[in-house]
């Protein structure tokens, strides 16, 4: 008589910006009866200091897009497939939410097709928190009807056609993964014709206590931000409604170059 075999589960959990406390209830009630902890780079240390079982393991799955090491998505995947054929209740945990610029799709087909069952839980996406803790409502009335998030780590990504699409539009534009390629990004945009009312929010590490957030309009940009370097994660913010933040600031910032999420080649070490 052969025994069947009882798989575990795949938790797929958004861990929100970075500020601790915007974690939902229910990703804190699953690392709490994780067995396994997949983590990104972009998740707090007291997340995982606090909320994760003691009895928990946790294995940094981070990726850096061009800087440092990244850990193969391939890897990932193989990793969450193993440890729920072995019984064991995973929680894959990815900074922000886990539907936006997160590689979900890959992780959801390699669960299906190995018969894995999994939930989903969302969470505060960067542009939603940075955007809060900057204090620029996306979709003000009157400002813009639409938000569009986007990203060009790669300067190959967007046509010249969308380029001036983007230009032309009264949408506020959120790029991710793009503090890279931001002299590229607004060039294009220049050269499409976008007007002068647009202003770009470079906001820093936020929600954390290491966030600044810095202002200029469109085409002031290289006076305002020449040789500067932007900490990782740095999210973009384009169009009339970054004109508020100077109204509704609400945090200082904290003038501080200090890493608040650890390179992926620092985590692997201390894992060692």
């Amino acid at each position: 008589m052969s025994l069947q075999r009882i798989n575990g589960k795949v938790i797929l959990a958004g861990a929100g910006p970075g500020d601790p406390e915007l974690i939902s209830v229910k990703a804190v009630r699953w690392l709490q009866k994780a067995d396994i902890v997949l983590t990104d780079r972009l998740v707090s240390h007291e997340i995982l200091n606090e909320y994760v079982s003691p009895q928990a393991e946790i294995i940094c799955v981070g990726k850096q897009g061009r800087y440092g090491l990244s850990t193969p998505q391939k890897k990932i995947n193989q990793l969450m497939i193993e440890h729920s054929r072995a019984g064991k209740t995973v929680v894959r945990l990815k900074g922000g939410d886990v539907s936006v610029f997160a590689n979900m799709l890959d992780e959801l087909q390699a669960l299906v097709e190995n018969g894995i069952s999994y939930e989903i839980i969302p969470g505060i996406s960067a542009a939603f928190g940075a955007a809060a803790y900057a204090g620029i409502p996306l979709t003000a009335r009157n400002y813009a009807n639409a938000v569009r998030f986007l990203t060009y780590y790669k300067t190959d990504l967007l046509s010249p056609e969308y380029w001036n699409e983007l230009a032309a539009t009264d949408d506020t534009l959120v790029f991710y993964m793009s503090s890279g390629t931001l002299d590229d990004i607004v060039e294009n945009l220049k050269s499409s014709g976008i007007r002068s009312d647009k202003f770009l929010a470079v906001v820093e590490q936020a929600t954390t206590r290491l966030q600044n957030v810095h202002i200029s309009n469109i085409y002031q940009h290289k006076l305002v931000f020449e040789g500067k370097e932007f900490a990782s994660p740095s999210l973009l913010i384009i169009g009339k409604v970054v004109a508020l933040h100077e109204q509704f600031a609400w945090i200082r910032n904290s003038n501080s170059q200090e890493q608040y999420f650890e390179p992926v080649e620092s985590l692997r070490k201390q894992a060692v």
